[in-house]
């Protein structure tokens, strides 16, 4: 049974009771009538040869209420974007595949180059700033709504609740965070959210003092939620991450840009489950770690523009706070999970958590040596200013090898 609980920093969006989602769907269509909604889909290719995906696209095709459909198309050879203009082809929806490693897309990848504006590193945060573009160049959206490919347990109803509140002329909310329990087959998932950011937020607190930028991260019940939606008018001035820091990167920028009365979470699913990801002890480049490592680096560099002054002495006390409240959690999880009927392994838990603590050491290292340095991609305000064309060049590169290839 959800709660009704607020936590005064952005209001949250309950399912208190079941709503048929026949009536929410005739009111988004209502809604969407004058406030045109896009789905972004960021996308490597190898989760077209998935179960999930079909399942989404199974589920998209019954959408009445999303005119344009989005998808980056990621790792993929001419072969297999052919193969993925047909996949998507079923798609009642308009709907375009930016093949990102084609020619024509890495022409105007180049020219951004030249510019020194294009993105340092292919990744997730890469694919969906291309998408972002590639919708501003369309110009009919008001609404855009962002998730993943790898959702075991999507339907419709998470997509519906998602874009609900920016879609909704009587709401005041620009921007909706998606949230949802992370529970699949008996046990609690989300180990990041749960063992790395939540003590890391608590641990900054005790060191660093009370701070309005980690209360609001606070508030959220997922940070790392892959899914949101917002007005379009607000994607020219996000400056979003590259990196694994994507989800906690768009939160700071929302933070940065707009008050919190036009922010909101939203639980979208009594059940969500995805394509998880491996802990990579070994590897610090790969999956868990490299992802802590670059979390914590986004908060770090937000938190210094926002005034705060880190010293080695402070990331050493920060680490430890850090430790000592992590594994605290570690036991209260174990006992929610076990009165819940589920189950916790607290040895890998921990192992997670002394992984962790050593990555946001390293994170802390690497923003004292180059606090200059930043894996945000520039605003695309800014890329508008020095090549006003862009856009419309990205749409033609688009269309041209959709007419080619499909």
């Amino acid at each position: 049974m959800a709660d009704f609980h607020q936590n005064g920093v952005v209001a949250t969006l309950h399912n208190l009771r079941e709503r048929s989602l026949h009536r929410v769907e005739r009111e988004l269509s209502s809604f969407s009538a004058t406030r045109p909604i896009t789905l972004i889909l960021p996308s490597l290719f190898s989760e077209l040869e998935a179960e999930a995906l079909d399942n989404i696209v199974k589920h998209l095709t019954e959408v009445p209420y999303i005119s344009n459909i989005v998808i980056g198309l990621d790792r993929a050879d001419e072969e297999q974007y052919r193969y993925a203009l047909k996949y998507f082809s079923r798609l009642p929806q308009h709907h375009a595949v930016l093949w990102n490693d084609g020619p024509r897309m890495q022409a105007v990848h180049n020219r951004l180059g030249e510019a020194s504006l294009a993105p340092a590193e292919p990744g997730k945060g890469r694919n969906v700033w291309y998408c972002i573009g590639y919708v501003l160049g369309a110009r009919n959206s008001s609404v855009v709504a962002l998730h993943d490919c790898d959702i075991v347990t999507y339907s419709r109803e998470m997509l519906a609740r998602l874009v609900y509140p920016v879609t909704n002329p009587a709401f005041p909310y620009v921007f909706a965070k998606g949230y949802y329990p992370r529970i699949a087959d008996g046990s609690l998932n989300g180990r990041v959210t749960r063992l790395l950011v939540t003590p890391l937020l608590l641990a900054l607190e005790k060191t660093i003092g009370h701070q309005p930028y980690l209360d609001y991260l606070k508030g959220f019940r997922y940070p790392l939620a892959g899914e949101f939606a917002m007005r379009t008018h607000i994607l020219p001035d996000i400056r979003i991450p590259w990196d694994w820091g994507l989800e906690i990167g768009v939160l700071s920028e929302l933070w940065r840009n707009y008050s919190n009365n036009a922010i909101c979470q939203v639980d979208i699913s009594d059940a969500y489950d995805h394509k998880h990801q491996p802990l990579s002890q070994e590897d610090a480049q790969q999956g868990l770690s490299r992802m802590s490592t670059d979390i914590c680096k986004t908060v770090f560099r937000k938190l210094a523009t926002d005034g705060v002054t880190f010293s080695q002495e402070t990331l050493r006390t920060v680490k430890a706070a850090y430790f000592r409240t992590a594994l605290d959690l570690v036991e209260t999880y174990h006992n929610d999970a076990r009165m819940n009927g589920l189950s916790t392994d607290r040895h890998k838990e921990e192992q997670a958590v002394e992984l962790f603590a050593t990555n946001l050491t390293e994170a802390g290292n690497a923003f004292l040596e180059t606090p200059d340095a930043t894996p945000l991609m520039p605003r695309w305000n800014r890329v508008l200013s020095a090549l006003p064309d862009v856009l419309d060049e990205m749409q033609a590169a688009v269309a041209a090898d959709m007419a080619e290839y499909g």
